[in-house]
């Protein structure tokens, strides 16, 4: 007759050979879905907590955020690549593409002298390349939830299109939207691609739908943009841009200079009223970026083009002074 002594030994072994025994079948079999639970708590960290945008739009250094982007998108990305239906994650990445290439490829390329054309064209290409490289990442996500959508915004099916999507993918319209009209203003003369933007109009009129005041007064800045760099043909019309603007102003104009250089850039420009220009410009100047922290970082560079666009106002317009 065995002991007690003796059948607690043999269940502590069989509790010891049970869990060896689990740790080999995960080894084994699961192996990488350890791996992924560790990707998907880090991607989870990484883009669910506002804390790491916090880091870089509040940051005083233009100069040390754009050095700093390029590898912090690149670890989004490979993370991405291992969890691939992280809708976070993916938001996150894409978005970044597009806030890199605007802020830090972009605006270099248009302050780079004519006389440099080579560099200037060199820029321009890398920037469309990166905000389509965005767009596509987020379009992957419009996909899984609508696999329709592509055929329905060819067939001009706009509201089957954005039927799907409810008030938690306005980021995801949004961006998309942005990169997508950003890839096209940096080469108008791409008619293949142009003939696609009015298919983001769909977007940007479902995000309004679902929250009028989304990014408080981003949704607003970008329509000033929206209807103020396109030509008419595509849908251009100033005149909302200005109304659009007003929104902006009313929403956003203590805390954001964006909306200032959208209209001075766009309609400002397109009706050679100079003295509007300067005014605008003057605004974006004269805002005290200390006094919004979380738009720290885009003031200061609305500041950085603004006072490059005064210095070259002859590029601009024909007739600086008014007679």
């Amino acid at each position: 007759m065995r002991s007690a002594r003796m059948e607690r030994m043999e269940l502590r072994e069989r509790t010891i050979a049970a869990t060896v025994a689990g740790a080999l079948l995960i080894v084994s079999l699961g192996g990488c879905s350890l791996q992924k639970l560790a990707i998907n708590k880090v991607a989870g960290m990484l883009s669910g907590s506002s804390s790491s945008s916090d880091v870089f739009s509040s940051d005083n250094d233009p100069d040390l955020v754009g050095q700093a982007l390029p590898f912090a998108i690149k670890l989004y990305e490979t993370l991405l690549a291992s969890a691939p239906d992280h809708a976070g994650l993916r938001l996150r990445t894409g978005s970044l593409y597009i806030m890199y290439a605007n802020a830090f490829v972009e605006t270099p390329a248009d302050m780079t002298p004519r006389r440099d054309l080579e560099a200037k064209e060199y820029l321009l290409a890398r920037a469309k390349n990166l905000y389509l490289r965005g767009r596509d990442i987020l379009f992957v996500a419009l996909e899984k939830k609508n696999p329709a959508i592509r055929r329905q915004l060819k067939d001009r099916q706009y509201q089957e299109a954005m039927a799907p999507f409810g008030k938690q993918d306005t980021a995801l319209l949004y961006w998309t939207a942005v990169g997508w009209v950003a890839a096209f203003s940096v080469n108008p003369f791409d008619m293949t691609l142009g003939q696609t933007v009015p298919q983001t109009r769909a977007m940007i009129e479902r995000i309004e739908a679902l929250e009028p005041g989304y990014g408080n007064g981003s949704l607003d800045a970008f329509y000033v943009s929206y209807y103020g760099s396109l030509p008419d043909y595509l849908g251009g019309d100033a005149a909302k841009a200005r109304q659009h603007f007003a929104r902006a102003q009313a929403q956003a104009g203590k805390s954001d200079t964006s909306s200032l250089l959208a209209l001075a850039t766009t309609v400002s420009v397109k009706e050679q009223n100079v003295a509007e220009f300067k005014e605008l410009l003057g605004r974006v100047l004269a805002f005290d970026p200390d006094s919004s922290p979380a738009t720290r970082l885009v003031n200061i560079l609305n500041q950085r083009k603004a006072r490059w666009l005064l210095g070259h106002i002859d590029d601009f317009f024909i007739e600086t002074e008014q007679p």
